[in-house]
């Protein structure tokens, strides 16, 4: 459903304090996926979810992850509405992002689900 918020990530500097808070605030558990470096995934509902991961430096805040039908379409549709949008990038057997910035300043992301994304 396009808009519906289907992932968030929790930048921290320290992952397993944060995956402490949020375990005990609602219960959530947490897995590695092996994916390389430290990535903790916990779902949060039929088709949604969340990663806690190590913060990057000069980067602050939640980001929060809206589906889409289309990412192209909906990355120009950002552009065309003032907001900025990086090209989508793949996230292999998952789908395609691109992290955006509405005309406020919030910093979001748009995902497709594309299991036949390899790259």
């Amino acid at each position: 459903m396009p808009g519906k918020i289907v992932h968030f990530e929790l930048p921290s500097e320290d992952t397993a304090r944060a995956r402490g808070f949020w375990s005990g605030l609602f219960a959530w558990s947490f897995n590695d996926p092996g994916m390389g470096g430290e990535y903790w995934l916990t779902r949060t509902g039929e088709g949604q979810g969340g990663a806690i991961h190590p913060a990057v430096e000069g980067k602050a805040g939640m980001v929060v992850y809206f589906d889409t039908d289309d990412i192209d379409e909906s990355v120009a549709k950002v552009r065309q509405l003032g907001g900025t949008a990086e090209e989508k990038q793949p996230i292999p057997h998952v789908g395609w992002f691109a992290h955006c910035v509405d005309t406020e300043g919030n910093a979001f992301s748009l995902f497709q689900s594309d299991e036949t994304v390899v790259q």
